[in-house]
């Protein structure tokens, strides 16, 4: 059928309208696949360059080296040694039991280490990196060097591991590192990525716990390039990490080292303080630990003889050691009565062996009593019943008062764990944590320092500093960080009368070298260096007025744990006082007996800065002082190997 001119126009111009809508259509959807490829190309693309790098580039962490700690003359006592260990990125492995088939037949595996290993990489993400075999020898480190080709996502490498070279001299004071646990974690808000790594180790324990985030430092990275077969081919670059600041401590490591072998064999805690500085030269625990075994993984044997020893070797008894001080308070109750003009320096109180209040008697130590006693006296001979006296008169309160002023019922601010407060007890005290009233007979109690007192050595060093400086001194640990000194503090006067004080001071130095001083055989006799100190004997057990009656047992008739504390404060030289000490001797029975000679002992070291000389000893003691340092195991006095103070 044969269209019309008509028709045939029309049906042309619809092709023509339908083509260039389609024409349109095409020119429209090139342009935008263009203006995209341009946008892509141009615009976009080191964006898509970095995620195409990404495949075969990573970014991994460098842990920083922990920060060194030092003792005051820049001897290390925490450092970093090498370690060369094997790593494993679990993503470029591939078959993680056929890589550590291979790898077990270049070197040897411990199998409950690889467990823990393998534990931790399938709890971690894939791409970082685990340890599976650490401390090993150059030659195992070479060995997995020269295969790395068949082991694919296994790397050698050198890192640092947490050495403590004077062992258990510190280990009490500095304390130790550990791995990461997921209670470390949970006690952090916002973790450091470095926390996350596999076996990265924080401070446990002591100053490495308490300056954690100035000795760990900060982290750094590295890019590197990777191929197909996930093998490591090149570092790309580099941003290095900030090492953790060194510090250094206070302590002295040859005084600290002759304080924890002249306790050895004692459960027993020492704290020498610098009275015109207030640092602390030595902090002695006894017994002490290695802690070197709980950096390398302490096996449950070690850690259960630890665990399970009487004397409590973890147990810091410096500063987390609490205990009733006995007689080493009563300077604390003369000063306090006599500040209060309750009773006065030359007034005397009876002594008939007890004094009777509230229908019952509390007894003196010397049970045919000593007669009439002024102050001086009293703290010469010990004697309880002239104390039962003054504090019956003050009242517990302002007794409370004067101590925490002299340091003791305070929490001392030194970055160590677990450092006690300890316990001043008062009408207020008691009606908070008892909610009852206080019993009049309870000051007696406090007077003499038992009931509820409670003193760490510490607390009781910084007490004695304070009573021979007549200043409110302040306790250090920190005497540099990366080698800027720490000034010590100003500290103020005792708002204690400086004839007071003299009297005191006078009384304890009666202690030590008066006839009927109760410390009288452990004195120095050095001219110049005489010291003045107070012997304290701790109850642990009541005795019942039966056993009175028919006479109290004596302490090594007793079991070991059932006998007194014996304690010890001292001060030296007399004339110039620079060194206080202060000592328990768990269950060791009398302080003049227990606690006394390796107080004595100890700061005749701080004196002389070496091994004391027999001169400073009575003649009659010489020959026995001789032998014990011939027997007492001592580290020669070392010297530093960096200068670790700059002005």
């Amino acid at each position: 059928m044969r269209r019309s001119p008509k028709e045939t126009e029309e049906s042309a111009g619809l092709v023509t309208r339908r083509g260039l809508v389609l024409g349109g259509l095409q020119v429209g959807f090139m342009g935008l696949l263009g203006f995209r490829m341009r946008q892509m190309q141009v615009e976009e693309a080191e964006q898509y360059r970095l995620l195409a790098e990404e495949n075969r580039i990573n970014v991994r962490l460098i842990p920083p080296s922990r920060g060194i700690i030092y003792d005051r003359h820049g001897v290390p006592v925490a450092q970093n040694t090498q370690n060369y260990r094997i790593v494993i990125v679990r993503e470029d492995a591939g078959d993680v039991e056929e890589t550590i088939a291979k790898l077990r037949r270049l070197i040897p595996l411990d199998e409950d280490e690889l467990e823990r290993s393998l534990k931790e990489m399938y709890r971690r993400s894939p791409f970082v990196p685990v340890t599976l075999a650490d401390r090993l020898t150059w030659e195992d480190l070479a060995e997995v060097a020269v295969n790395a080709p068949v082991l694919p996502g296994i790397t050698p490498d050198v890192g640092l591991s947490r050495d403590y070279p004077l062992a258990e001299d510190f280990a009490h004071i500095v304390g130790y590192v550990g791995p990461v646990s997921d209670y470390d974690l949970s006690k952090i808000e916002d973790p450091d990525p470095l926390l996350q790594i596999p076996k990265f180790q924080i401070g446990k324990i002591g100053v490495e716990t308490k300056l954690e985030a100035e000795l760990r430092g900060k982290a750094g990275t590295k890019r590197i390039e990777i191929n197909a077969a996930g093998r490591v081919m090149r570092e790309l670059s580099r941003d290095e990490y900030t090492p953790g600041e060194d510090l250094q401590l206070t302590i002295d490591h040859g005084l600290q080292n002759y304080a924890q072998a002249r306790l050895a064999g004692e459960s027993a805690g020492s704290v020498v303080i610098d009275i015109e500085t207030g640092d602390l030269l030595a902090m002695a625990s006894a017994p002490s630990f290695d802690p070197n075994l709980f950096v390398r993984g302490i096996s449950s044997k070690d850690y259960g003889e630890l665990r399970d020893n009487i004397y409590k070797p973890l147990f810091n008894k410096a500063v987390q050691g609490l205990y009733p001080p006995g007689s080493t308070f009563k300077m604390m109750t003369g000063l306090a009565a006599m500040r209060a003009g309750v009773i006065g320096p030359g007034e005397t109180v009876y002594c008939p062996g007890f004094m009777s209040f509230g229908g019952r008697r509390f007894h003196c130590w010397k049970r045919g009593g000593h007669g009439s006693m002024d102050l001086n006296n009293a703290i010469t001979q010990s004697c309880d019943v002239y104390f039962y006296e003054a504090a019956n008169r003050l009242g517990v309160d302002r007794l409370a008062d004067l101590c925490h002023e002299f340091g003791l019922g305070e929490k001392h601010d030194i970055p160590m764990s677990a450092v006690q407060e300890g316990i001043i007890p008062d009408t207020r005290w008691k009606a908070q944590v008892r909610g009852e009233r206080w019993n009049p007979g309870e000051t007696l109690n406090t007077a003499i320092g038992q009931g509820d007192v409670l003193a760490s050595p510490l607390q009781l060093a910084v007490m004695t500093a304070r009573i021979a400086s007549g200043k409110a001194v302040k306790p250090r640990l920190i005497k540099s960080i990366n080698g800027v000194e720490v000034p010590p503090e100003n500290v103020p006067d005792i708002n204690v009368p400086a004839n007071l004080m003299a009297l005191v001071r006078r009384a304890m130095w009666n202690v030590s070298n008066g006839q009927r001083g109760t410390a009288t055989r452990s004195r120095i006799v050095t001219e110049g260096m005489e010291m003045a100190g107070k012997t304290g004997t701790s109850q642990v057990r009541n005795i019942t007025a039966a056993e009175r009656a028919r006479g109290v047992f004596r302490n090594d008739q007793l079991p070991w744990n059932r006998r007194d504390h014996g304690l010890f404060v001292a001060f030296a030289p007399f004339d110039k006082p620079k060194y206080a000490i202060a000592t328990v001797v768990e269950h060791g029975g009398g302080g003049s007996t227990a606690a006394a000679p390796p107080s004595r002992d100890i700061l005749l070291y701080a004196l002389y800065g070496d091994v004391p000389p027999l001169e400073a000893y009575p003649s009659d003691q010489r020959e026995r002082i001789r032998v014990q340092h011939e027997e007492m195991v001592l580290r020669p006095r070392l010297e530093p190997e960096t200068k670790a103070t700059r002005a």
